[in-house]
């Protein structure tokens, strides 16, 4: 029941009052905007919670749309390149250093470039097998036609290892994913992913979960921080059964086992010695293949 004014004054007063408001304030106050438009509202503390929903709901959408139905994913580390990549960069290195042998500087340039080139096999070993994935498993479903796929290759998104399986799906014709991450300098995402699936995520625990959600498979080369972090953390969640049973498979026995004793980790009785048989070595990628292949037939 609406407050009956006291004098006919004073109702006049309060209707003149609002004749003079302009409108136009109240439409441009922050306050008006519709609230998933707003964004200040939605980069807010208080709207994280809807952002992690948002991360996870879009890519979403967009694999069911194409009908991703399962993934094979491939880490390792984003400063590798290709043989030839590598052997040229080694060479022109090689030739500054003629020029100028007594230099410091070069001299450490050729030792890098000679590492490189001994690295980029895991780059071609990483293309290859993403090769031999999707031809087998894409040969069948023309690109236009939207799914279902098994066993995409889904990456980080980024250089080296990741750019060589993305490469490898795109040489056989094949859709491939792209979790791009954005960090503090700028990550560009490798020319090799399909478009229609390249992602960039904010949260990198939304993007990880990405990364396992759809996975039959994980493939880990050499790598850095980033490489050991996914290796150890879908290790985790194989061995806690917080996750689908998967093949782990790593390339590289020589230079993981000269990084960790996993011998010594079962010795010490930090992890069950079962816990060994949760990931295999190989050099192969096409053993690499069968290994998967055989163990989702089990």
């Amino acid at each position: 029941m609406p407050i009956p004014f006291e004098t006919d004054f004073e109702q006049q007063t309060l209707l003149d009052a609002a004749e003079s408001i302009d409108i136009q304030t109240l439409l441009d106050s922050p306050s008006y905007e519709i609230a998933f438009k707003d964004p200040a509202f939605m980069m807010s503390d208080p709207a994280r919670s809807v952002r992690l929903q948002l991360e996870m709901l879009k890519p979403e959408w967009i694999m069911r749309q194409y009908g991703i139905r399962s993934t094979v994913i491939v880490f390792g580390s984003a400063r590798f390149v290709s043989g030839n990549k590598a052997r040229r960069l080694l060479t022109e290195a090689e030739a500054k250093l003629a020029a100028t042998p007594n230099d410091s500087d070069l001299k450490d340039v050729v030792a890098k470039a000679t590492k490189q080139v001994e690295m980029s096999k895991y780059y071609d070993q990483a293309r290859k097998f993403a090769r031999i994935v999707s031809e087998e498993n894409q040969t069948n479903h023309p690109l236009e036609f939207k799914g279902p796929f098994d066993y995409v290759v889904c990456t980080g998104g980024g250089p080296g290892i990741m750019e060589a399986a993305n490469r490898g799906a795109h040489d056989a014709g094949a859709l491939s994913v792209g979790l791009n991450i954005k960090l503090p300098y700028e990550q560009r995402p490798n020319p090799y992913i399909s478009p229609q699936l390249c992602f960039q995520f904010h949260y990198f625990a939304i993007r990880k979960l990405h990364f396992m959600l759809r996975a039959k498979a994980l493939i880990a080369s050499p790598g850095g921080f980033g490489t050991f972090d996914e290796l150890f953390e879908a290790l985790t969640l194989r061995q806690t059964e917080r996750m689908q049973s998967i093949p782990i498979i790593v390339f590289g026995e020589d230079f993981w086992r000269r990084c960790v004793d996993f011998k010594y980790l079962a010795e010490s009785g930090v992890i069950d010695r079962r816990d060994l048989e949760l990931f295999h070595f190989t050099e192969s990628p096409r053993e690499a293949w069968e290994i998967i292949k055989s163990f989702h037939r089990k």
